[in-house]
């Protein structure tokens, strides 16, 4: 349960700005946008790559492939969930991360979905669901699937393990996720500024909540990360341990990272760098990476 009192208070708790150091809220979004674009505008100009690859019929519908140095083989995929509380950012903003994976023989996947208002919480979930059945069907030299999403993206990653995969005739072989300063209980922000887009019913946060759909079905192999940034608010903290500890009681293999010196923005935005602890951790959970 949401230990915040007032509205406002839960408003401030839900506004990842206005707890960096480094910059003033307006200035850290931007600032943010500004280093996703140009990250992934290196990648794509470094990378062999497939671009806008339509994995549905819908416009929002596409994925980003960053294919490794030598492809030859079998290669195992990171699929990159963006965040942006599920209403900003896009795919094209997502290939960052690329250039370190690829040249360990890591394929990238950035993976497109319809952002609110004209998406819907449970059609955003279904679709990163289905652009993963896609990858499977379509590139079969695939050897494994790791998820890694950021906030809202966080979130979709952790609805994707939790998928009864029985309706699609297909089970992705999901082998480790790092799930990077997420929102793993909706109902919160049902109160806040974060829904006027969304339009979520009490029932559709629930139903999406990761925290609530916590099985003691565990995959064989799939190693969980929760990492959170110091400074992120209390409430993503709490969310993360809470999210991590129940994760941990269900017997899963899980490990919560808490990751020093870091906002809610470059907590992600380094994982561009060699020398980054989530970078050299997600080394452990995805070979070659």
């Amino acid at each position: 349960r949401c230990p915040v009192a007032s509205p406002q208070a839960l408003e401030d708790q839900y506004s990842p700005s206005r707890w960096s150091p480094r910059l003033d809220r307006d200035t850290i979004i931007d600032a943010h946008f500004a280093v996703m674009a140009a990250g992934t505008e290196r990648a794509r100009a470094s990378a062999h790559t497939s671009l806008h690859v339509p994995y549905g019929k819908g416009d929002g519908e596409k994925l980003d492939i960053y294919f490794p140095t030598d492809h030859s083989g079998t290669f195992p995929v990171l699929v990159y969930i963006h965040g942006g509380y599920w209403q900003c950012l896009s795919k094209d903003d997502s290939g960052f991360a690329a250039p370190p994976l690829v040249s360990q023989g890591v394929a990238v996947v950035a993976v497109g979905y319809d952002i609110a208002p004209k998406g819907h919480m449970d059609s955003m979930v279904q679709q990163v669901r289905r652009s993963l059945v896609f990858l499977v069907e379509q590139y079969p030299r695939i050897r494994g699937i790791y998820l890694c999403g950021h906030s809202a993206g966080a979130h979709l990653a952790a609805m994707v393990l939790f998928t009864d995969w029985t309706e699609f005739q297909v089970v992705p072989d999901i082998k480790g996720t790092v799930l990077v300063s997420g929102v793993y209980d909706l109902e919160p922000i049902l109160h806040t500024y974060v829904n006027d887009a969304l339009n979520m019913s009490r029932e559709v946060a629930q139903r999406n909540s990761p925290m609530r759909h916590v099985t003691p079905e565990v995959p064989a192999a799939c190693e969980v990360i929760v990492a959170v940034a110091q400074h992120d608010s209390p409430e993503f903290r709490r969310q993360s341990q809470e999210y991590s500890q129940a994760l941990r009681a269900a017997g899963w293999s899980v490990s919560l990272l808490d990751l020093a010196g870091v906002d809610h923005f470059d907590v992600i935005e380094k994982l561009s760098e060699d020398s980054y602890i989530l970078t050299q951790v997600g080394r452990r959970v995805v070979p070659r990476w």
